[in-house]
């Protein structure tokens, strides 16, 4: 006699094989109208509970990962990844995956990583996508679903959350010239990743529109160090800078640091713009005008969505677009 499968009371009940388990199990939320369709579908099968756990352990892994491509220094230092790893980890908190945090260092042969989600993983998140990585290029090629936080330029059809990072970046210079800036200077993040390519867009657009030239530019790590090693760079080159656009709060901070250093007073002498909105904009003194960048949010939409297409067998899904808004403060 063949023995009835998880999969065969998912069908009968009209539900999602997770969404099955969660209403035998227990393990996770289940709407009341679906467990009692499980249920019925699992007495008229025989099937019970703990049939669906081994059904389970055999067929799927029931994890997913959020694979992070930076340095450790990055990923622990860093308000936008920690908000990513939480929102992600809050996402899954009551579902039956367990979240993997996957960390691999740009440069690194990412070899034992991608042999740990090709075997380990349902699917995965990829978080500060760069258009280089190594294991962004193995993972693409890879048959578990993915979703990216941040639009990915290298995959087509490819399913993610951004936030709308041209229009990051008309904010701030919009934000800028209003104060009455004339040469504005942008700190911006590694030139291969897509938001830095879409914020200096914006940037530009909105200087254009004004009828100013860009001031000049720096690309480096989105590190408080590495800002203000490029802000003394920037002011060596053009003293005559009145405004930063930074493409992150801590490049920000450390802009701030070295304007300050210098005798200007940051708000007045030189205005100062950052992204992100992080704790960082509100404890820093001048606390720093920045545009949103819900870190949170952004990996909570990406966990639903890499959810969706796993509970409920979705081939693919629409992007999601998130509007941000500048928040004014005493640096500009």
């Amino acid at each position: 006699m063949v023995r009835a499968t998880l999969d065969d009371v998912a069908r009968i009940a009209g539900v999602s094989r997770a969404t099955a388990s969660r209403a035998l199990t227990g393990s996770g939320p289940a709407s009341e109208s679906a467990q009692r369709k499980v249920r019925a579908a699992a007495d008229e099968l025989g099937f019970s509970p703990n049939q669906a756990a081994r059904a389970l352990a055999s067929n799927r892994a029931n994890a997913v990962a959020l694979v992070i491509p930076e340095t450790n220094l990055l990923v622990l230092g860093d308000p936008f990844l920690g908000g990513v790893i939480t929102g992600a980890s809050e996402a899954f908190r009551d579902t039956d995956y367990q979240l993997i945090l996957v960390i691999v260092r740009p440069g690194d042969e990412p070899t034992k990583a991608y042999r740990l989600l090709q075997s380990s993983v349902d699917g995965a998140i990829i978080a500060s996508h760069h258009l280089t990585g190594l294991l962004e290029l193995q993972m693409e090629r890879h048959a578990a679903p993915l979703v990216y936080v941040g639009r990915p330029l290298s995959v087509e059809s490819a399913m993610y959350v951004d936030v709308d990072n041209v229009r990051v970046g008309y904010l701030a210079a919009q934000r800028l010239l209003e104060r009455g800036a004339r040469r504005i200077a942008c700190l911006a993040g590694p030139e291969d990743m897509t938001p830095v390519r879409d914020r200096l867009a914006g940037w530009i657009e909105a200087l254009s529109e004004a009828g100013d030239a860009p001031g000049p530019v720096a690309h480096v790590p989105f590190t408080s160090q590495d800002g203000a090693e490029a802000m003394r760079r920037l002011l060596e080159q053009d003293p005559s800078i009145d405004a930063v656009f930074a493409q992150s709060d801590l490049l920000a901070v450390g802009a701030v640091r070295v304007l300050q250093g210098t005798g200007r007073v940051v708000g007045r002498d030189v205005l100062v713009v950052g992204v992100d909105d992080s704790d960082l904009a509100r404890n820093t003194v001048p606390q720093l005008t920045s545009v949103t960048n819900p870190s949170s949010e952004l990996a909570r939409r990406a966990s639903q969505m890499l959810l969706r297409v796993l509970e409920d067998g979705a081939v693919t899904a629409e992007p999601e677009i998130i509007e941000p808004q500048i928040v004014c403060r005493e640096s500009a």
